[in-house]
């Protein structure tokens, strides 16, 4: 049975473990060396992602090596472009431009 993708990327760990995987392969010694937590618990987590079809495992004889879903995370991706779409530029853009108001106003302050 998978599991949910949501319920998956909720954890904090889960979404590093992710953001490590989206460079490179690895095994669960190496993703552990990240965290300040149990080999048991990172495994944990790995078996959740992996229901929740984010990671994919690939035996190496006993070892197993975790990578990134491409498909699944393209489709979170899709989503949240779709539910925020040109919203997210919008954000940036006004916070940029306030950030630099704000810059201005410092350095505006400094010269009084």
């Amino acid at each position: 049975m998978a599991g949910s993708l949501w319920k998956a990327l909720a954890e904090d760990n889960r979404r590093r473990i992710l953001l490590l995987l989206r460079e490179h392969e690895m095994y669960p010694s190496e993703i552990a060396k990240h965290f300040d937590t149990t080999l048991a618990a990172v495994s944990t987590n790995l078996r959740i992602l992996k229901d929740a079809d984010l990671i994919k495992e690939t035996r190496e004889g006993q070892k197993k090596r975790y990578s990134i879903n491409p498909k699944t995370t393209m489709e979170i991706k899709d989503f949240f472009d779709k539910m925020w779409g040109s919203n997210l530029e919008d954000l940036k853009g006004f916070v940029e431009k306030t950030s630099n108001k704000e810059k201005e106003k410092e350095k505006e302050k400094e010269k009084k």
